[in-house]
């Protein structure tokens, strides 16, 4: 049955988060004689009158019974218990009379002494049958003799069976099922929140597009009138010779002049006396006034260029509501099934967002500790690394649902940055800082670690060079075959390693703030880097230091919005998108290909914190600063 295996899978997820496996053992044993047999009605009554009382389990046979009677405390049914007691003494008493009939009289004995107690609940039931055990032919005595009978035996079956049929497959279901009552009404609560969330994401979205109306009309308006006052210029101008109007067009230019271009250095140029104008002292404002509207112009098309990013056309869309602060991090699973979700509370949810996938690889972990990283293992979906802010590295097994390893770094580095499992070998690298500050104090985070693990022994294997107090790494990223390994740092620099010697190979200044995000091209032959002013390279690995594509999006990742997260992007399977976290309520999606210049995902009530894309599908996940992390497929 759906809901009592539902039922079970939380308790083997309880019992698992909470460390109790000699509990878990027992209840697996325990679980595994299916003790309600799903309430089938001919298994139960197989159970009863085939396995229990011809093997003389009598502690089973009465176990059973009292499940059943627990599945009955409503008041309501007080009918059925009361049914089921009667039916109680006329099951044990033919586990008496079959077990004389085998000539197993020493059960019989064993049930007295057993179940003394319970059997004087019923004294006037059972007070004569305490005889039975030494009674020389009881088949014979008028008391016992129509239990001895077929027909006895035949009625009892049929009652028991007319009993079971009534109340598992009647109108009446037992309190114990009304779970799925409750499992039901969680469903629809969720899908009332999904209807909510996406009716506050079409209210978002209708406020953006309004707001962009009202500042594209704005701008046109201002340029309309900056085209009216160029065209009076120009009249002036032409006009500037009748002798009537020259101390009116004098002062009509000089006025002009100083409220538009009162910066420019032709503003000398501009005071002519009331003598006369010549022609060459007119047409400086033209000049001027012509380069100051087509900057202004420029600049207003600049501004508006990603903010007028097409909204992202999605086939499907799917939010996870299960955190209660600021979401930290967010990754897809080598297979892109599953998601792993960091909170800065400490908290990581692994969960699924298409309903065809089994959930039982859902979990909660709780850290005690600020989450600065995750990663899971590129090989499988099977292990997810998780690094802390008080240097703990645990490394999660998601088919056992426990931690199966809990590393620390050492003292002097106490924060983990960042972590990145190789894509071919059993080992990852860890980046630990000195210090950490939270996510606006970059600059603070003190000197740099990087550390190779064994994921086979869980021993750190060697620790790569960095030189003398080297500034704090905040990203890094392998190569396809796990060779080369980069790592960003807080100084501005890119460094290269070669990981099978174990030494730096190369290194660049990349930013003159500190990087926060590295990742390698779809081809290898560039590597993308987002500096903490917002400002985004894609450098040459053959022609090093040459700049291939750049963009500035420091509108998103102004420096409030560093306080809420530490900026970070994520590159498409096909190398043809770039996703970048957002101070805003939206984040843009870059198109390195192709003449669109990119898109913006729908929003979310706060700012965008997280982002990755699933390793094959055009399908990218958020988190936000509202709690919430969503899927989003592509169309």
């Amino acid at each position: 049955m759906e809901n009592m295996q539902y039922a079970e899978e939380l308790l083997r997820e309880f019992l698992i988060f909470r460390g109790f496996t000699s509990t878990l053992q027992t209840f697996d044993r325990e679980l595994s004689t299916d003790i309600g047999r799903n309430f089938q009605v001919d298994k139960i009554l197989d159970l009863v009158f085939q396995v229990y009382v011809p093997k003389h389990e009598a502690d089973k046979l009465i176990s059973l019974i009292n499940f059943f009677k627990r599945c009955f405390c409503s008041p309501s049914e007080t009918l059925f218990i009361s049914t089921l007691k009667k039916l109680e003494v006329s099951i044990l008493r033919y586990y008496i009379i079959h077990a004389l009939q085998s000539g197993r009289q020493d059960k019989v004995v064993e049930f007295f002494q057993n179940n003394t107690n319970y059997l004087f609940q019923n004294r006037e039931d059972w007070m004569p049958w305490f005889a039975i055990p030494y009674l020389t032919n009881p088949s014979m005595d008028p008391q016992f003799r129509v239990y001895f009978s077929k027909e006895w035996f035949d009625s009892l079956h049929l009652s028991f069976q007319n009993f079971l049929s009534e109340v598992f497959n009647g109108t009446r279901i037992p309190t114990l099922l009304k779970i799925s009552t409750e499992k039901n009404a969680v469903k629809t609560l969720k899908d009332g929140i999904k209807q909510l969330n996406n009716k506050l994401s079409e209210l978002q979205a209708l406020l953006e597009t309004k707001e962009a109306e009202i500042l594209h009309l704005r701008s046109l308006a201002s340029s309309v009138q900056e085209a009216l006052i160029h065209k009076e210029n120009n009249s002036i101008c032409d006009f500037s010779s009748e002798a009537s109007t020259k101390d009116s067009l004098v002062s009509q230019v000089k006025d002009f002049h100083d409220s538009v271009s009162t910066s420019h250095n032709g503003v000398e140029k501009m005071s002519a006396t009331n003598s006369g104008v010549s022609s060459s002292s007119t047409n400086v404002p033209d000049r001027s006034c012509s380069v100051e509207s087509t900057s202004v112009a420029e600049t207003r098309v600049d501004f508006l260029a990603e903010e007028e990013f097409p909204e992202v056309k999605v086939s499907f869309q799917e939010t996870f509501l299960g955190h209660t602060s600021t979401i930290s991090r967010c990754r897809f699973s080598a297979s892109g099934t599953n998601v792993a979700s960091a909170s800065v509370d400490g908290t990581v949810r692994i969960w699924t967002y298409d309903s065809a996938t089994p959930t039982s690889r859902n979990a909660t972990i709780y850290c005690g500790a600020e989450i600065m990283s995750l990663d899971w293992e590129c090989r499988s979906d099977r292990l997810l690394l998780i690094g802390t802010a008080d240097g703990g590295i645990k490394a999660w097994n998601v088919d056992a649902k426990r931690v199966v390893c809990d590393l620390n770094t050492t003292a002097e580095f106490p924060s983990v940055l960042d972590l990145k499992c190789s894509p071919v070998e059993p080992i990852f690298v860890s980046a630990a800082a000195s210090r950490w500050k939270g996510f606006h104090k970059l600059d603070r985070a003190g000197f740099a670690s990087l550390t190779v693990w064994n994921m086979k022994t869980w021993k750190a294997m060697m620790v790569l060079p960095l030189g003398e107090d080297p500034p704090a790494i905040t990203s890094l990223c392998f190569n396809h075959n796990g060779k080369i390994l980069a790592a960003a740092a807080t100084d501005g620099m890119i460094h290269m390693f070669d990981m099978s010697a174990g030494l730096q190979i190369t290194g660049w200044p990349a930013h003159d703030s500190a990087v926060t995000s590295l990742l390698f091209g779809h081809d290898e032959t560039s590597i993308f880097s987002l500096g903490s002013d917002g400002k985004i390279f894609e450098w040459s690995l053959q022609n090093q230091g040459q700049v291939l594509w750049s963009r500035d999006c420091s509108r998103y990742c102004s420096a409030g919005s560093l306080k809420m997260c530490r900026h970070e992007m994520a590159l498409d399977s096909s190398g043809r998108r770039l996703l970048v976290t957002s101070g805003s309520v939206r984040s843009p999606i870059y198109q390195m290909q192709g003449d669109m210049p990119g898109f913006r995902t729908l929003p979310h009530s706060g700012p965008i914190t997280s982002v990755d894309w699933h390793p094959t599908l055009p399908i990218f996940v958020t988190g936000s600063a509202d709690y919430s992390v969503r899927v989003t497929s592509m169309i």
